[in-house]
């Protein structure tokens, strides 16, 4: 396996979360991993990388990025310690994977969001801040993917892992790879905000305006409706 195969986590990991979890509902029972525990990459890519998000994103956006690098860090350290990836690509990776999704960027192409923030990561990452090619286009092909949910074939162990956090983050499932605890000090840092209601409306927004839209294959009521109920992260709405 090439250097920059494992350094930017491209190795192939099966898209079935049944099958990485051997048909259980966890590795290990999870515990308690704090904000604190978990440092943020503090390279100049990943500093340039957080204040183009935190300006681009609504706060809310923000926040959810954040919470799914800390929860996907936490299913990382206690499920798979194995999977190999630096932790500034995953960092990318979560703070740029709703980028297609801000009101200026969802009305400025007829693409899914997904793929027209995947593209955006790329342009970003690799003309404007000169990241490696390998990185950048790890970025962008988790965020083209990180809702390619399915039961066949393989995906990036970046795009595995930021699957299994936005889907934990939005719609509660995969509740017993992270512990309450965890939720609890991760939205004290970085608040919900009613973030079910706020991402349940930006769905129904791109299906109205593309009804093509890759996030119809979700299920056209099925996902803002599970995103809106989401029991598991209700409390902290």
């Amino acid at each position: 396996m090439s250097d920059a195969v494992k350094t930017y986590g491209w190795e192939a990991k099966p898209r079935d979360p049944s099958v990485i979890l051997g048909g259980k509902k966890n590795i290990k029972d999870p515990k308690p991993q704090t904000v604190a525990s978990i440092k943020l990459p503090d390279s100049a890519l990943a500093a340039s990388v957080l204040k183009y998000a935190a300006t681009e994103l609504s706060t809310a956006t923000f926040n959810h990025s954040m919470r799914v690098f800390y929860y996907g860090k936490a299913i990382h350290i206690q499920q798979f310690p194995e999977w190999q990836f630096t932790e500034e690509t995953y960092l990318l990776a979560c703070l740029l994977h709703d980028i297609g999704t801000t009101d200026k960027n969802i009305s400025a192409t007829k693409m899914s969001f997904e793929y027209y923030g995947g593209m955006l990561a790329l342009d970003l990452l690799s003309k404007e801040l000169h990241a490696p090619i390998e990185q950048a286009e790890s970025v962008a092909e988790a965020v083209f993917r990180h809702q390619d949910i399915g039961e066949t074939g393989m995906i990036t162990t970046i795009g595995q892992l930021l699957q299994l956090a936005t889907i934990f983050d939005n719609m509660g499932d995969h509740k017993d790879l992270v512990h309450e605890d965890t939720i609890k000090d991760v939205t004290a840092r970085y608040p919900r905000n009613k973030w079910s209601s706020c991402f349940a409306a930006t769905i129904r927004k791109e299906n109205g305006l593309k009804p093509w839209a890759h996030t119809t294959t979700l299920g056209e009521d099925d996902f803002p409706n599970g995103v809106q109920n989401n029991k598991l992260m209700q409390p902290y709405e």
